[in-house]
């Protein structure tokens, strides 16, 4: 008989929940899964403040449901949960009602209003995908008006802004806007001192959840910013044009031209309305058992912010936040399966929190991390380098690679007016045609030397022992080496190899052939000078010299190579010994470098192609070595390899269809192996 698992809410809880059961029961055909949610995308409500404030595009905080569960048995139901039947144990839908013999309750939270007059009708929201799209146009038409309003006080009212509320969310809207304020004062030639703006909350610090230091940090930070801090004071209500507040016995009336309220949350309205059959407390958060279940119903699960479970030896509940999510996610998930099998044993939630941080705009933040018992404050660079690290480790779970690289895109690579931890250092300034030349140049020079080896006879005779003997002759003379692995032979081929050269090559390859075909010299005169020569931890030498005394080198006289012992096993034991497999290899390195050229030179494959003359270059590195003047290979290389074939090559009309039909595999859609 089937089993029934059905999912409300795909927000953190719930979406982890869903693909942690899906693994569980994937060779299962008598258990389904289904996840309800009204929207067709999982929302990342904790970068909200980010698309409100215009640091990044609204479609970064999106990920498709459809992506996220594809190849895996989980059913999406797009549909509003209107009420569950727990009696006959349906969840009834606008759209249709759904059977289950477990039901997941992750319907997350929505904003609570205390009762303040005004406050739901008069202020904006920020705990959706909308309510960030609502407030991000709002800010914007907001300034283009005021722009245009003649009288100062109107002007100075429009552009007076206010959040309510000096938690997490509310500290880290006020500060994302206070970093926009500036940009879009000039942008649309308004006056910075009159625009406003004041964070409000009856606590006397903000985020409380910090220790006192950090708040004043966060404090000293907005003040900074010009957001003026209202603690200790209460919002009594709310009109179209103003905010009233009660500080000291005082009722404070002001004019308001934009209030943003983040003053709490509360559990979603089919929660709540549970309250006849299951156990609620405040906020509509339903109690649960130590396995995560209802104390009023075992079939029902609750996960993320609509639990209320007080650990054992704890005083407080389980916070809100994502990392609560992530962990009753993996305890809800095994006990289900252990619930429908009769297999294993059910684990007791024991959470362990690693500590909160929170953003003040895009390039300050402060942190308190660590384990249980031994937590410690991060100055501002790391916390914000914590803060993205988190939240690429939840991508991982969620969407894999696919999300990291849009999430790095949004972040980084494309992030405006330089509002990142790291400044615009990553993002994209450069338009990427200017590189056509380059790859151009560098694709010709990579086909010009295939062709070269071709009319060399690489095709017809070994000519690896020359290859890589020569070269190490040649830097063992410098070193003062007198043994050598080639021995004799090795320095003999390598003269002769000279003999036969009429001077040294300039590209990444025969450059590394110049130095076997200098060895004949070198080892006679013996000049050079050995300018680094690094043995580390006998895994890999380090070698820097040139060919000349230091006062006659020129570039083209100095080499570098890493030794690395494993890579001479490899080279004198399973290639060098047979001239067959020199031969082989020889071909291999020929054609790889004709393909990679034209591939270059067309920018067809441009990303394979520039990574793969990367791979090649590191070969030589640690076979033959490289002359300095030929180490631009490698920079052009790095430069080329993402996007470089987009601009007047033939990947323009190639990789958009090809990524297409990649999608389209099951596999690569299951595991997430693409990017959009």
């Amino acid at each position: 008989m089937e089993k029934k698992i059905v999912i409300i809410g795909a927000g953190y809880s719930g979406i982890l929940t869903a693909k942690k059961l899906a693994k569980k029961f994937k060779k299962s055909s008598n258990v389904s899964i289904t996840i309800i949610d009204k929207n067709p995308f999982h929302t990342m409500l904790t970068e909200l403040h980010e698309v409100a404030a215009s640091r990044v595009d609204e479609d970064s905080i999106k990920i498709s449901l459809k992506k996220v569960f594809a190849g895996r048995n989980v059913d999406v139901k797009l549909d509003t949960v209107t009420s569950i039947d727990y009696n006959s144990k349906t969840v009834l839908g606008a759209n249709a009602s759904y059977k289950y013999d477990i039901l997941v309750l992750a319907a997350g939270s929505k904003p609570t209003f205390y009762g303040v007059p005004g406050a739901e009708e008069y202020t904006f929201k920020l705990w959706s995908y909308e309510d960030a799209v609502i407030l991000r146009d709002h800010i914007h038409n907001t300034f283009r008006k005021a722009a245009c309003e003649p009288n100062t006080e109107e002007r100075r009212k429009m552009l007076s802004f206010y959040v309510v509320g000096a938690g997490f969310t509310g500290v880290e809207m006020i500060g994302e806007l206070a970093e926009y304020v500036p940009i879009l004062c000039e942008k649309y030639g308004i006056n910075k001192n009159d625009v406003t703006m004041f964070d409000v909350d009856g606590l006397s610090r903000p985020i409380p959840n910090l220790p006192e230091k950090l708040s004043n940090k966060v404090a000293k930070r907005l003040d900074k910013m010009g957001v003026q801090l209202i603690m200790n004071a209460t919002v009594s209500s709310v009109g179209t044009d103003y905010i009233e507040l009660k500080q000291n016995d005082k009722i404070l009336h002001n004019t308001a031209g934009t209030v943003i309220w983040a003053a709490g949350i509360q559990s979603a309205d089919v929660t709540q309305n549970s309250g006849s059959t299951l156990e609620l407390t405040r906020g509509g958060r339903v109690q649960v058992d130590s396995y995560l279940r209802s104390t009023k119903d075992e079939s029902v699960y609750i996960t993320g912010d609509n639990m209320f479970y007080i650990p054992e030896g704890e005083e407080r509940p389980v916070p809100q936040m994502v990392e609560n999510c992530e962990q009753c996610a993996d305890v809800a998930a095994h006990n289900i399966t252990c619930a429908i099998t009769g297999q294993g044993k059910m684990e007791v939630y024991k959470p362990a929190f690693h500590g909160v941080m929170v953003s003040i705009g895009g390039r300050y933040g402060v942190a308190h991390v660590g384990l249980p018992g031994h937590f410690f404050s991060l100055p501002s660079f790391l916390a914000m380098f914590a803060k993205h690290f988190i939240n690429i480790i939840y991508f991982i779970q969620v969407l894999g690679w696919n999300k990291i690289f849009s999430y790095v895109k949004h972040e980084f690579f494309t992030i405006r007016n330089c509002r990142s931890f790291v400044g615009g250092h990553f993002s994209n300034r450069t338009p990427s045609f200017l590189l056509v030349p380059l790859r151009v140049w560098l694709g010709a020079v990579w086909v010009f030397e295939g062709i070269m080896k071709i009319v060399e006879g690489w095709f017809n005779k070994a000519m690896l022992t020359d290859f890589f003997g020569g070269a190490n002759s040649w830097y063992n003379s410098i070193l003062g080496i007198t043994a050598t692995p080639g021995g004799t032979d090795a320095v003999s081929s390598a003269t002769t190899a000279a003999a036969e050269k009429a001077a040294p090559a300039a590209d990444a390859v025969t450059a590394a052939t110049g130095a076997a075909a200098d060895a004949a010299g070198a080892v006679a005169d013996a000049v050079g000078k050995v300018l680094v020569h690094w043995d580390i931890l006998g895994l890999v030498k380090v070698i820097f010299v040139t060919g000349k005394d230091l006062a006659s080198s020129t570039i083209s006289d100095y080499a570098f190579k890493l030794d690395i012992p494993v890579m001479n096993w490899f080279v004198n034991t399973l290639i060098l010994p047979n001239s067959g497999v020199q031969i082989v290899m020889q071909v291999f390195i020929v054609l790889s470098e004709i393909l990679i050229g034209l591939a270059l030179m067309g920018g067809l494959f441009t990303a394979p192609a520039a990574a793969f003359s990367l791979i090649l270059n590191f070969m030589f590195v640690t076979t033959t070595g490289l002359y300095l003047n030929t180490f631009w290979m490698i920079f052009a290389g790095i430069a080329v390899l993402i996007g470089g074939g987009r601009s007047l090559g033939l990947d323009y009309y190639a990789m958009p269809g090809l990524k297409k039909l990649w999608k389209r595999i099951p596999l690569v859609r299951k595991l997430y192996i693409y990017n959009d």
